[in-house]
């Protein structure tokens, strides 16, 4: 994490804001960083290890810089009932703030916006992030169906996070031998030292 680099990004989205004022796209993406500058404090651990989403301290979340996401995302929608890019991904990553525990996230209409994400801008990375909400909402088995279907995709057959996310899914379906294998993948194709110590515990628990 480099902090002072996400300030400066803070300070210039919201210096944009206020000279662009009517443009609904430059609220979603201030609303957006807003957010995600929130949980600095929690995705890593004292010694650098990153904390995954639904491990992480949300007491240490920065309730100011959440409360001026949410507001800058009203802004944007109000403009434009129809979002964009940005402001769909502010709208996702405000059902992650507005709970208080992960139990507490509203999945479905996560599904939801994943979907009109996906509409707006077709990717399989999307189509992966959209598939770990199903198997929140819906279950790992639906979830993995998702992730079956996307390993072909040449963008993502050497992505590490497709096979973090299917070692997942399989470990909750009580596949542990496969999981293990899948996380062991992960490892191999990530380039960040951290990451890989991550996906090696994973696959040693």
């Amino acid at each position: 994490m480099r902090p002072e680099l996400c300030e400066d990004a803070l300070r210039l989205g919201r210096m944009l804001a206020e000279l662009a004022p009517a443009e609904p796209e430059v609220h979603g993406l201030v609303a957006l960083m807003e957010i995600q500058a929130s949980r600095i404090k929690a995705r890593v651990s004292p010694t650098g290890d990153p904390i995954l989403l639904f491990d992480q301290n949300r007491v240490l979340w920065d309730r100011l810089l959440i409360h001026r996401g949410l507001a800058a995302l009203g802004r944007a929608e109000r403009l434009r009932p129809a979002r964009g890019r940005y402001t769909l991904e502010a709208a996702i990553a405000a059902c992650h703030a507005r709970a208080l525990t992960p139990a507490d996230t509203d999945w479905t209409r996560i599904v939801e916006l994943y979907g009109e994400l996906a509409r707006l801008m077709p990717s399989p990375i999307v189509e992966l992030n959209r598939a770990v909400a199903v198997g929140m909402a819906r279950g790992p088995a639906a979830a993995l169906e998702l992730v079956d279907a996307l390993r072909e995709e040449p963008l993502l057959r050497e992505y590490h996070l497709l096979s973090s996310v299917r070692g997942d899914l399989l470990r909750r379906l009580g596949r542990d031998a496969e999981a293990r294998a899948e996380f062991l993948r992960a490892a191999s194709l990530t380039e960040n030292e951290r990451e890989r110590e991550l996906m090696l515990h994973r696959a040693a628990g």
